[in-house]
């Protein structure tokens, strides 16, 4: 059961902008709740994945979401453990595909439907940093404080390839820009929920700026 009085920050923005890092250091700082909502539309994609389930077959992607355990499990000084079924999926949340079946998965209405009171549920005291893409237009309209982080598509591109690259995987930038802009147009043209900043969201362009300014600049919005 989620606590309607515990305060919720809500931070959305494309892939790529920062969400993630930011959210989590700034949930810690804080010393609140942090709900990566990107993991829940990536864990059904992976279970779709292991089940064989065709993207295009919404009825199996609804079924299979409803059939979908995932849990979190913090590890110390880490990045949260992904589990998906109780099979820990984290290295396979974060690749290319997962994003894409995230992307597919999230048109669909009934998928959204029914995941939104498991991202509810994290509302706990002392409160609670949420990010993904419609946390503050949807699942948490009521969030005290709204946050909209951005960044040019060539920059979220750049930050990717090295990310990915670092860990061995071989990318091309150019394939990651058209992944990117691909992405961005389903999300932002969807027609359930579609990526839009809220409109009282405060927004921050990531462009050039380090990871320790945009959680200082998000911390202000906080703490006013």
């Amino acid at each position: 059961m989620s606590d309607p009085a515990a305060p919720v920050l809500a931070i959305d923005g494309p892939s790529g902008s920062g969400k993630g890092t930011i959210s989590r250091a700034v949930a810690g700082q804080l010393g609140w709740h942090y709900l990566d909502s990107g993991a829940l539309y990536r864990g059904v994609g992976v279970a779709a994945g292991w089940n064989d389930i065709d993207l295009a077959d919404p009825a199996a992607l609804v079924r299979c979401t409803f059939d979908t355990r995932i849990a979190f499990r913090d590890l110390p000084g880490g990045e949260p453990r992904v589990l998906i079924n109780d099979v820990d999926a984290t290295d396979e949340l974060r690749t290319e595909t997962a994003g894409a079946a995230a992307s597919a998965i999230a048109a669909i209405p009934e998928v959204r439907s029914a995941l939104k009171d498991r991202q509810r549920a994290f509302r706990q005291q002392p409160g609670l940093v949420a990010d993904g893409r419609d946390m503050g237009t949807v699942i948490f309209p009521d969030a005290r404080w709204k946050v909209f982080l951005t960044a040019s598509a060539e920059e979220r591109a750049d930050r990717r390839y090295k990310q990915l690259i670092g860990k061995g995987v071989s990318v091309t930038l150019a394939g990651l820009l058209r992944e990117i802009l691909a992405r961005d147009a389903r999300d932002a043209n969807r027609p359930v929920a579609p990526l839009r900043p809220a409109d009282d969201a405060v927004r921050i362009d990531t462009t050039g700026v380090g990871i320790d300014e945009v959680v200082a600049r998000v911390l202000a919005v906080v703490r006013g």
